[in-house]
């Protein structure tokens, strides 16, 4: 019952929190909390003793008779660190959005009713015991989170929400497909049954077909390449307190998935291994190299995320590999490398978007030219965005350097293995992952270097502005500098020796994963690399190239945007192009013709009841949550600005709804090409 309510307590809290904020019985000081999200909190704090009640006794549930067999839910130590850790980042952010929201109160009981149901939703998934459970509350959170990213309503914001909601959907397109091929594989979608399974013998080509799928679902929702595109425009795009969220708790939802299927369907497998490292490297390089040329501080943030991100999936790769050489030890190093970054790269983004938060709360802007000298004087502020960023970076003391240490070794132990379990072909593309990793390291450095040294050491090229930046050394209040720096003060003690590898083999169930001491020669000197590379970037490309006469100037080009380049022509021209082809093939055949039309017909008519339940459903909520006020109007009146206040308030929404009906049909359409393709083979 505990996890039950870990995870329907917070939907409970949501519809209650709607109805207290709507209701006019209810006194206006209940009303009001719940509208400024003071209710939000209330609800964090109530289902945090059940967070820490599961992360200590380890509790299963279940729900019979839903989804054709129930949903299930466990908890071990990963499960129950990350359901502890992402309440108590709810609680942080709600607690600092008190002061956010304030001076932006439009949308709040959306913006909170959404909230406290993605809480719930991101629960379900961590404590999840199969794949089925799992997908049910994936699918929820996309579509919840999605209110985040166009909460502001402007343009940007819904260009992003669109590119958010077409990542998110056929993400969970592609992972259902997965889904079907594990079923039809293995019988069965229990983590533990497909664990026996895979230690029982080897996988079948379908099973890693299956895994690829799944791997490209929950890949999408990780932010990784060539799934990423969402990463850069929804978080500078949503608020600070659900871009921390978003970078801190979100990717990792989709790494668990990845890392569950990893660990349960193929723990041995070559092939699945290799494309795990491969989709690592290509992320992680290109995440940090995104970071170096942003010139904003939540896209550089954002970058970041992607980029480690990237650290994360290398380490899955290589626990994989090194258990098909039957390097036990090695594999359970990087195991425990990969949950230990998983959790410190989520406080660490906890920090470094609230901090942002400041810098955007009091600015409106978040390009680095107006931010710069900022902080110069806002010495709490500085220290913890300096431990943020020193532990991204990998500094000797901060929570990054253990678990990335961590994640080396798991490299050199792989590139030993060449010589006996793993193919000597191996042997040289394991050096260059080396080498990328360092890489990737240097270029965190200097883009956290870029950051810290813009906004809090330099000064601002405006004389004046820096005047009134000087006239403001408090920028936040006393509880909004305390949830700040507080979850800061948890890095340093992360990145000491004997906490970290505790944790580190607590979460991995073994003891193995403790046994790694990460302040040795072989890594001081593997940080020291990375760190010098970071400087050497930051001096000779940061200084020279990007900052001229003052100013910090955008060069990437404009001509490797994917989205623009490749994804949205695509959708937009390639793909009804395709459409009008094989429409006019099949007009050719007169008996063809009637049964395409009467299909087409009957899909608008499916497709129109669709968009009229969304619009229903919009009104009801616009009626109920957003508490629309009745007016004493003329009725004719009041109708006609009823309408025209809903087509302009919830047109975003609207249309996000309708792109996304737009994604489902076709990647059902694919899914049941699959489908077909599969019945005809066998």
């Amino acid at each position: 019952m505990v996890i039950l309510w870990l995870v329907f307590g917070p939907m409970a809290g949501a519809a209650l929190a709607a109805l207290a904020g709507t209701c006019r019985r209810f006194p206006a000081g209940i009303r009001r909390m719940a509208a400024d999200g003071g209710f939000a909190v209330l609800v964090s704090l109530a289902v945090l003793p059940a967070a820490l009640d599961v992360c200590v006794r380890q509790p299963r549930a279940s729900i019979e008779g839903i989804l054709a067999g129930g949903v299930y839910f466990t908890a071990d130590g990963f499960r129950g660190a990350y359901a502890l850790l992402t309440v108590f980042m709810w609680l942080m952010t709600a607690l600092f959005s008190l002061e956010y929201f304030r001076h932006e109160p439009a949308h709040l009981p959306r913006y909170w009713f959404f909230n406290l149901v993605t809480l719930g939703a991101v629960e379900g998934v961590m404590l999840s015991a199969d794949l089925m459970t799992a997908f049910l509350f994936f699918e929820i959170l996309s579509f919840t989170s999605f209110v985040w990213v166009i909460h502001e309503q402007t343009p940007e914001a819904v260009r992003a929400g669109q590119t958010y909601l077409a990542v998110a959907v056929t993400g969970g397109l592609i992972l259902l497909m997965g889904l079907f091929l594990l079923q039809h594989a293995a019988g069965t979608l229990s983590f533990a049954r497909l664990r026996q399974m895979a230690e029982a013998g080897p996988g079948s080509t379908q099973l890693l077909a299956g895994g690829v799928c799944i791997l490209a679902g929950f890949g999408a929702k990780a932010g990784m390449f060539p799934l990423h595109i969402w990463l850069p425009r929804a978080h500078p795009a949503a608020p600070s307190p659900a871009s921390a969220l978003l970078s801190g708790i979100l990717t990792k939802v989709g790494i668990y998935g990845i890392l569950m299927s990893a660990c349960c369907i193929l723990p041995a497998s070559l092939p699945y291994g290799e494309i795990l490292l491969a989709a690592g490297a290509v992320t992680m390089l290109l995440g940090a190299i995104l970071g170096v040329f942003s010139t904003g501080l939540k896209r550089t943030l954002a970058c970041s995320s992607m980029s480690q991100i990237g650290f994360i999936l290398t380490g899955i790769g290589m626990t994989v590999l090194l258990r098909f050489a039957g390097e036990e030890e090695g594999a359970w190093a990087a195991i425990g490398g990969v949950m230990l970054h998983m959790v410190s790269h989520s406080l660490i983004k906890l920090v470094l978007f609230m901090a942002a938060g400041a810098a955007v709360m009091g600015l409106h802007a978040q390009d680095l030219d107006t931010l710069r000298g900022w902080g110069r004087n806002k010495p709490f502020l500085k220290a913890a965005f300096a431990l943020g960023a020193l532990s991204i970076s990998g500094i000797p003391g901060g929570s990054g350097f253990v678990s990335k240490t961590l994640l080396h070794e798991g490299i050199t132990e792989g590139i030993r293995a060449c010589a006996a379990g793993l193919p000597a072909a191996l042997a040289a593309p394991l050096h260059l992952l080396e080498g990328v990793f360092l890489f990737a390291g240097g270029l965190t450095f200097a883009y956290m270097l870029k950051l810290f040294i813009c906004i809090f050491c330099e000064k601002n090229t405006d004389p004046h502005r820096q005047e009134q930046y000087g006239r403001t050394p408090h920028c936040m209040n006393p509880c909004s500098t305390a949830v700040i720096l507080g979850p800061a003060l948890l890095l340093p003690v992360l990145g000491q020796g004997s906490p970290a590898r505790h944790l580190a083999a607590w979460m991995a169930g073994s003891p193995l994963a403790g046994t790694f001491r990460p302040f040795t020669a072989e890594s001081l000197e593997g940080a020291a690399i990375s760190l010098f590379i970071g400087a050497l970037v930051y001096l000779l490309f940061v200084r020279k190239v990007l900052l001229r006469e003052g100013r910090y100037r955008d060069l990437w080009p404009a001509g490797l945007d994917l989205e623009n380049r490749i994804y949205r022509p695509l959708l937009l021209q390639v793909l009804p192009a395709l459409l009008g082809g094989l429409a006019a093939v099949f007009g050719r055949n007169r008996l063809l013709v009637p049964l395409c039309r009467g299909t087409l017909r009957a899909a608008a008519v499916l497709a129109r009841c669709f968009a009229d339940s969304f619009d229903g459903l919009i009104w009801l909520l616009r009626r109920t949550i957003l508490a629309e006020k009745q007016s004493r109007e003329p009725e004719k009146m009041r109708g006609k600005r009823l309408r025209t206040a809903t087509t302009e308030n919830l047109s975003t929404v609207l249309d996000g709804f309708s792109f996304a009906l737009m994604m489902t049909c076709m990647g059902i359409v694919v899914i049941l090409g699959v489908i077909l393709w599969m019945t005809v083979l066998r």
